[in-house]
């Protein structure tokens, strides 16, 4: 399952999209998130899955910006199960 996280508008479109299929929980996005973005929960189906914190879910765009995070969290992931939209 694709989670999107994030918002379109006038400017463009701004998700970080986590590939639940293909994570393996690891935890390394969370870890390496230099905005503390990401956290790790058991999801509905007693699965531990990296989320966007919903407070910052709006604010994606401005918050990962390349120049800020160097999208780390795509880096680490060795399944590849995290992406940005922009």
């Amino acid at each position: 399952m694709l989670a999107n996280y994030g918002y379109e508008d006038g400017s463009g479109v701004y998700y970080l999209t986590i590939n639940t299929d293909k994570c393996n929980a690891c935890g390394k996005c969370a870890e390496v998130c230099p905005n503390d973005v990401l956290e790790m929960v058991v999801d509905d189906y007693d699965e531990t899955v990296p989320i966007v914190k919903e407070t910052l879910s709006n604010q994606i765009g401005y918050i990962c910006q390349r120049t800020i995070c160097l999208y780390k969290c795509e880096e680490v992931c060795e399944p590849k199960a995290i992406c940005h939209s922009w």
